[in-house]
């Protein structure tokens, strides 16, 4: 016959004390909690936050972005942080769109025409669109 020792107490194999609904509970709100967490990281790669101040440079300037184009761009933004970006300017049709990966924030936004001769500076890469 063989003995294992849980907490600190010998039993005998086979005859193990039950546990609790209050260690059940737990569990279970242990997983729960590990679920929501799982579905937050996984919708983080299906959608990105626009800051105020892009926000209002994009409407100042009359540009409005579809659905296809927010799908365009958040693809862009899930390939800079594949490759381990913190900071991109993203390159989308007309806009030039200086982007935090790391947050998934775009942060400024700017017309092509606009961005020539500007100086992009605290980027670590570009996405072409």
């Amino acid at each position: 016959m063989g003995y294992r020792v849980v907490n600190g107490k010998v039993y005998p194999i086979g005859n193990f004390p039950q546990s609790n609904d209050l260690n059940q509970k737990s569990s279970k709100d242990t997983f729960s909690k590990f679920e929501e967490i799982l579905k937050s990281e996984i919708n983080k790669k299906d959608n990105f936050t626009i800051s105020n101040h892009a926000a209002k440079r994009l409407e100042d300037r009359n540009i409005k972005l579809t659905e296809a184009d927010i799908s365009h761009i958040n693809e862009g933004i899930n390939m800079a942080d594949e490759k381990g970006s913190k900071d991109s300017l993203i390159l989308y049709k007309d806009v030039a769109l200086v982007t935090s990966i790391k947050n998934r924030t775009i942060i400024t936004a700017v017309n092509k025409s606009e961005a020539k001769g500007n100086v992009f500076t605290n980027i670590d890469s570009v996405v072409i669109l």
